[in-house]
């Protein structure tokens, strides 16, 4: 799931400091690894990969906060952010063969680092 941004592109405002997405997937779900994928117009993703293998096997709501700094460290001008994608297995690769199933994906959104609420 890839979405261009035509609003909020600065992610630095006000403080930001994490992106949280809650998902939920299924026991039935293929093994393949979750990811989360931003971009600046001028230049490659940065690619965050979850920690736990079998995230998209998860039949609970669970929340996921990456740290914008990860996506900073990978080179992304945090103040001009462009496109978002969610997905599993390697992104942009469409060759390789994955898994199948569903998943949900809510309430994705920026805010404060949990410590400075």
């Amino acid at each position: 799931m890839e979405h261009k941004l035509t609003a909020q592109r600065d992610w630095t405002e006000g403080g930001i400091g994490e992106l949280s997405i809650w998902f939920r997937g299924r026991p039935d779900n293929g093994v393949e690894p979750l990811y989360v994928a931003i971009s600046n117009s001028n230049g490659a993703p940065a690619v965050v990969v979850h920690d736990d293998p079998t995230a998209a096997a998860t039949d609970t709501w669970k929340q996921w906060i990456i740290p914008l700094s990860v996506f900073a460290d990978k080179g992304i001008n945090l103040g001009d952010v462009d496109e978002i994608a969610i997905g599993m297995g390697t992104q942009g690769n469409l060759t390789a063969p994955g898994g199948s199933g569903k998943m949900y994906f809510d309430d994705i959104r920026l805010c404060q680092p949990r410590e400075a609420l």
